[in-house]
């Protein structure tokens, strides 16, 4: 019979079975993480008030109509990475009606509104608080940013 070095209270079971349990919380995270990123919320289907166009239509809107005001709700980082020809950039949760005021100062004037698409609610904000200070003639772009590039639409960059 084989002698034991150590005493048998020495020899137990290992409670762990390598580094699968050390890895579960992090997995669980990582999971975790991309549920609540395929959870980020929708752009409205509808603002009332609002005209929803597509990119088409944008492009038609601008070549059949020079007074077009162009409202680019994204991040200025965002914007200087390439915009709507003509766009300014106004970002929603900066907008004040004197900043509005100033790009368009008739609020019969059409004006039109996109921020990076259907997962972005920037745009529909900055649509609904336009309309709260009377602008009448609104477009809203819900494609967006997301939607133009896709189709390959001309890209200004800064």
């Amino acid at each position: 019979m084989p002698t034991r070095l150590l005493p048998d209270r020495h020899y137990r079971r290992p409670t762990s079975r390598g580094w699968l349990p050390g890895l579960l919380p992090l997995f669980l995270w990582l999971v975790s993480g991309a549920l609540f990123a395929a959870e980020k919320p929708h752009a409205p289907k509808s603002v009332p008030g609002a005209i929803i166009v597509s990119a088409e239509q944008v492009v038609e809107l601008i070549l059949a109509r020079p007074e077009l005001v162009i409202i680019d709700s994204r991040k200025s980082s965002e914007y200087a990475k390439g915009h709507i020809e003509g766009a300014v950039n106004l970002l929603n949760t900066a907008l004040r009606r004197e900043d509005l005021e100033a790009v368009c100062p008739d609020k019969d004037r059409p004006i039109l509104f996109y921020c990076n698409g259907e997962r972005c609610l920037r745009s529909s904000d900055a649509i609904r608080k336009a309309m709260g200070w009377g602008y009448r003639n609104v477009f809203w772009f819900r494609g967006g940013w997301k939607e133009w590039t896709d189709k390959r639409l001309p890209v200004i960059s800064d």
